[in-house]
């Protein structure tokens, strides 16, 4: 929550650690999910132990590791859209001294949105996908204190990106439009993606007694593209009626974002006490590297005096390199049997440098044309993150704990040259540093047990500020991100969690957060949105309607700058609600069982700026499963968004009201086996 950036370099508040390892970029983050051992949310800051970027927590998936034991699983299924998903896995033991496991999944999805032009109809052209992916670990202990984990994996996606969806809000209104088709669009550009990454890792574990010494080393490699219609739709204003819609398309948006290289290497070495007295530690150092390269293009759909149509005609290309590294303690005491202390320190040092060249432009006349060049921007931080907690065992059955941490998210730099702010702006001004930021986080909170064990009830609160808080400025008066810094965000809220099982066969879960966040920047601004409404007479430069104050109001070719203090951070909701229901009834060597779960979030504000049109009431999903399990198989039906909600979760604002939304309605049945 509380980050739009769509950049390929683009920095999130909540990091992803998979098997030990941090994965920075965002075409790394989107790796499968699959044969997994286990899964931590871990909420607030994390700096300790997994260093930067971690402000808001940690997502950690560990996967199963190879063992002593022979022993799999596989699993498909089939649904509504030709949506299929497989994936199995065998593993257990070669030898004395070696085990092993292989891992596979394969999804696929048919295109099921038509493209419907005035030149005619191309059905299932969009939303459709197939990816693969695959695990393989090889477990050498040569001695009784020594483990070696090697592994591999390796990604490969290809489909469609996000379907931008034109002018489905409409101007002073809220919510969805008469123009959203679930399964229809009108676009005339390209639409595709396309991701390959693999990885090599290592894992050492050295029992040396007092202590385990181990050594996490890792390489990913990677590229990516991605082209969208980012307008929504066809043709251009400019163009006779029957030439562009649906609504209003002041200019033609389309873009192409590639990685041609990704490379990214870590290595952990740390020491973890062993033993049962009253203290444990663990301590180590960490390295990271990063060489990243991103190029941008611009396309021209109509055409141009320079271009035969759907040539590129702007041409950025950008190189990051990013360097960090850290030194970390953490130590726990037992001061009682009911009372023990947490406390750890880390040492972050981050540096970046960063090379955009604008290296072409034919998009306008010469004298039109945004100026070429090449800009460089180095940053570098040091900073030091810790946390401090207590947890207390009033009873067997109720536990009391308290949290203070600070976090730290590194500078940021981006590079969005491919239309700088103005014709006549330099170039230099296309690239923006958000600085570091800082966070202070208070929480506490109780975690009981009742009815012998059939109950669990979990309670905390929480408070944070955040200090020169990095936030992206997203659109605009054009297609562009921009980092800013607010002076400070204060959050503060509870969570609660409900387990309950009232009689064997049935289980109930419920789980309640309230999140109040507020920017406290006074003379903060941003750009609201762009475009003009050149359809009306006299022209309207103002394409929604903004409810924050108005410092520079909107006019031709140029976007109303407003005062964002006091706002709450985009994709923010104050509410979010979960509940699920499990019934089971045994039948011969296993059971019948229904479960449903269902998911609610309140409303969203989609950028920093607060308007009517770009934002979501709610959304409310649910979900059923009814089927027969037993110890070594479990066959299905499903049905994933039952309810069809339809929400909007996200927009674009620099050309005209377009928008994207949640997932359709997915139904189909699953089989399974393990042994």
């Amino acid at each position: 929550m509380g980050n739009t950036d769509f950049d390929f370099n683009a920095s999130q508040p909540v990091s992803l650690v998979y098997d030990d390892v941090v994965l920075e970029n965002p075409i790394l983050k989107g790796f499968p999910v699959f044969d997994l051992d286990r899964i931590e949310v871990l909420r607030g800051p994390q700096g300790t132990l997994f260093g930067r970027n971690t402000p808001a927590g940690i997502v950690k998936f560990d996967s199963v590791k190879p063992g002593d034991d022979t022993n799999g699983y596989g699993r498909i299924s089939w649904g509504r859209y030709n949506n299929v998903n497989a994936q199995g896995a065998v593993g257990g033991r070669l030898s004395d001294t070696v085990s092993a496991r292989l891992s596979a999944m394969y999804q696929r999805q048919d295109d099921y949105v038509d493209n419907v032009l005035p030149s005619g109809t191309t059905n299932d052209a969009l939303e459709g996908y197939e990816e693969f992916a695959a695990r393989a670990q090889l477990l050498i202990e040569p001695g009784d204190n020594l483990d070696i984990l090697l592994g591999g994996q390796i990604r490969s996606l290809d489909g469609t990106a996000r379907v931008f969806r034109a002018n489905v809000f409409t101007k002073g209104q809220s919510g969805l439009n008469a123009n959203f088709r679930r399964n229809q669009v009108s676009v005339d550009g390209q639409n595709e993606q396309e991701v390959d990454t693999w990885n090599l890792s290592a894992r050492i574990t050295y029992d040396a007694g007092a202590v385990d010494i181990i050594s996490v080393t890792s390489y990913w490699d990677g590229d990516a593209t991605s082209v969208g219609d980012v307008d929504g739709g066809f043709g251009a204003n400019f163009l006779p009626p029957n030439l562009t819609g649906p609504g209003q398309i002041p200019f033609t948006a389309e873009t192409r974002d590639s990685v041609p290289s990704l490379k990214q290497f870590t290595q952990e070495l740390r020491i973890a006490s062993n033993g049962d007295g009253p203290l444990s530690y663990q301590a180590g150092v960490f390295y990271f590297d990063e060489d990243l390269t991103i190029v941008s293009e611009n396309y021209s759909t109509l055409g141009d005096p320079n271009n035969a149509p759907g040539g590129v005609n702007i041409l950025v290309a950008q190189d990051q390199q990013s360097e960090a590294w850290g030194v970390f303690g953490s130590l726990t005491y037992a001061l009682t049997d009911a009372l023990s202390v947490t406390g750890g320190i880390r040492y972050n040092n981050d540096s970046r440098d960063f090379v955009v060249v604008r290296s072409r432009d034919t998009q306008f006349p010469a004298f039109l044309q945004n100026p070429l060049g090449t800009v460089t921007r180095s940053v570098e931080d040091d900073n030091i993150t810790w946390d401090l907690s207590a947890t207390y065992a009033a009873s067997d059955d109720v536990n009391l704990y308290a949290r203070v941490a600070r976090g730290y998210r590194a500078p940021s730099i981006q590079g969005r040259v491919l239309f700088p702010p103005a014709t006549a702006t330099p170039l230099e001004d296309g690239v923006t540093i958000g600085d570091a930021e800082t966070i202070l986080s208070w929480e506490a909170g109780v975690k009981t047990t009742f009815l012998d064990g059939r109950g669990r009830f979990n309670l905390n609160g929480f408070l944070y500020n955040l200090d020169d808080a990095q936030l992206t400025a997203v659109g605009g008066g054009v297609n562009a991100n921009r980092l800013i810094n607010a002076d400070n965000v204060r959050g503060y809220g509870f969570e609660a969690d409900l387990e309950l099982r009232p009689v064997p066969e049935l289980t109930l879960t419920v789980g309640l957060s309230y999140n109040n966040t507020e920017i406290r920047s006074p003379g903060l601004t941003t750009a609201a949105c762009g475009a003009v409404r050149t359809d009306l007479l006299p022209a309207d430069p103002s394409l929604c309607t903004v409810t924050d104050p108005i410092v520079t109001p909107a006019a031709p070719f140029s976007a109303a700058i407003v005062n964002i203090d006091g706002n709450s951070l985009p994709q923010s909701p104050k509410w979010i609600a979960n509940w699920t229901a499990r019934y089971g009834i045994p039948v011969g060597d296993g059971e019948v069982y229904a479960y449903t779960d269902w998911a609610y979030r309140s409303r969203i504000h989609f950028f920093l700026y607060r308007s009517v049109e770009f934002t979501d009431a709610r959304m409310l999903e649910g979900g059923l499963r009814i089927g027969y399990k037993t110890d070594s198989f479990d066959v299905a039906g499903f049905v994933r968004n039952i309810t069809g909600d339809t929400s909007a979760v996200g927009g674009i604002d620099f050309n005209n009201l377009t928008g994207f939304v949640n997932e359709p309605r997915i139904w189909g049945i699953e089989a399974g086996f393990k042994f």
